[in-house]
């Protein structure tokens, strides 16, 4: 691969832009290879887990939608528009959040796969000056799933805060996108930081301290999430794309902070 191209990470920090990180995993085959095999892995596990948890939700409704109303009368249209109603919106609903609960299974168990790709990428970035910090091991696998896991969970309470918001007219939506938004970049951002060990307490202050580039690496995932049923499949495929992408930017941010502190010092 050649190195002569590769942005310098050096302070001021400049963006990186998302298609210099796709032409930065076309060039090395190490990338190239784990990237396809994630998109495999992500996409089977998210598809397994999706018909997994619609079939559980179906479950729990019984035989309620089966059961449809006679539609005779006033009062029997009116029941019966009402079931109807429901139908919908309970399965536009539940197979919104069994996509969601669905990809954040397959998040939490091929985060030690992305963590790999993104410590890859930023040793092909950073050359010589690559500055390794937590091995990779069983314990450090263990771990990476274990804050996949935490991160999964704060993903269901932005899902719950998300579906609160939405109810609000107008500024609902809003903050529904921006709560996504941030949470995409909250989900990328763990994989730079788990070689160093991180806390989510730590990450979500990188969010809060840096909130337009966060922003920036936020919005393209979160628009991709909001496309119904292609979202399993166009998620799975830029997930890898992403996470280098993220990787990228986050060491330039974090080497322009790094010298801008040893400047004052």
């Amino acid at each position: 691969m050649d190195k002569s191209n590769i942005p310098k990470i050096s302070a001021p920090a400049k963006w990186i832009p998302l298609s210099y990180s796709f032409t930065f995993i076309l060039r090395s085959k190490r990338l190239m290879a784990w990237s396809v095999f994630l998109i495999l892995i992500t996409m089977a596990f998210t598809w397994a887990g999706y018909l997994f948890t619609v079939d559980f939700v179906d479950g729990l409704t019984g035989n309620f939608f089966l059961a449809q109303p006679e539609a005779a009368g006033i009062w029997g249209w009116t029941k019966y528009v009402g079931w109807v109603g429901i139908k919908w919106l309970f399965l536009i609903i539940s197979r919104i959040v069994a996509f969601y609960l669905a990809f954040l299974i397959a998040y939490t168990l091929s985060s030690p796969g992305y963590v790999f790709l993104s410590t890859t990428a930023e040793k092909i970035q950073a050359g010589e000056h690559f500055e390794a910090d937590a091995a990779l091991n069983i314990k450090g696998i263990l771990i990476d799933l274990l804050e996949g896991v935490k991160i999964s969970a704060f993903g269901i309470l932005v899902t719950i805060a998300a579906l609160t918001a939405n109810v609000i007219p107008g500024i609902g939506q809003v903050i529904v996108f921006l709560l996504y938004t941030y949470y995409s970049t909250l989900m990328f951002l763990d994989y730079p930081t788990s070689r160093r060990r991180w806390s989510l307490g730590q990450k979500i202050n990188w969010l809060r301290k840096h909130s337009t580039p966060s922003l920036r690496l936020g919005i393209f995932p979160a628009l991709i999430s909001i496309v119904p049923v292609l979202n399993i499949f166009l998620m799975a495929l830029i997930f890898p794309l992403m996470t280098v992408h993220s990787t990228l930017n986050f060491a330039a941010i974090e080497e322009a902070m790094h010298r801008k502190q040893q400047a004052k010092g």
